[in-house]
This record gives C-alpha cells, structure tokens and sequence, in this order.
C-alpha cells in the first residue's frame, strides 16, 4: 500500500490525545475517574456513569481475539494490494475492545487468540496500533 493513499484517521478533541501517545508507542485509553472504567473509543462521557472526568491510562497491551474477519477483495482501493487481510476486533485485558490487524502471524487466527500491542508508523504524522500473537505467560 502506498503511503499517501493510507486511510487517516481525523482525530477530534476527544481522539487527538489517542493518536499522539500511539506516535510515542504508548497504548492509553480513557479511564473514568469517577467509576474506573476503561473506555475506546475516546469520548467525553463514561458510558458506565455519564461523568466528564477522565484521564488517560497507559494499557498493558495484551488482550484476546474477540472477533475476527478475513477481508478479500473487492476492496477499499487503499487495501487492494494488502488483501485478504484481517480485520479484528481485540479486547484488551482492561476491558475495552479495540479494532485493528495481527500481524506476524505464521497460524490461523482464532477467538481467545492472545495478542500484545505492536505500532506500524505510517508516516511522520500517523503511527496506528496493530497486534501480534503472544505467548501466554503460565
């Protein structure tokens, strides 16, 4: 895939602080202050409790395959040369889910598959968060 045709994200005041710790390789998500939920998307009120307060919790992570789908063509022009690539859903080990890729894998994909975190730099302006297969600590 070409670099300049690469969908981009528009973050929004309650995305931008999301995308400016995955350019520093950090994986954070909202936490609540009031009730402790982890929340992603980023948004201005905990789904849980409706309270504004927040502050952005550094993640381990790690989490499970919840869901997973396997994209083949037709396509997005910007995914044609990627394709069949997969699409899925992640649950981190603090609650929320995430969508995204695995990559580096060698063996089919599977729900309860562990992954951790890896970050692919687009370009100088746009690092994304992906996933690849872990070992499970015993």
């Amino acid at each position: 895939m070409r670099r300049d045709d690469y969908p981009r994200p528009v973050p929004d005041a309650d995305s931008e602080p999301f995308w400016r710790y995955c350019h520093q390789s950090e994986l954070r998500v909202q936490r609540c202050t009031a009730c402790g939920v982890h929340r992603h998307h980023p948004r201005p009120r905990c789904p849980r409790c409706r309270s504004s307060s927040f502050e952005w919790a550094r993640c381990r992570g790690t989490g499970l395959v919840y869901s997973f789908t396997i994209c083949h063509p037709p396509v997005l022009p910007a995914f044609e040369e990627r394709a069949p690539y997969n699409v899925v859903v992640v649950q981190l080990d603090e609650g929320p889910c995430m969508v995204s890729n695995v990559v580096d894998c060698d063996e089919p994909l599977y729900v309860g598959m562990p992954v951790e975190v890896c970050f692919r730099q687009i370009d100088e302006a746009l690092t994304i968060p992906q996933f690849r297969p872990r070992v499970p600590v015993p």
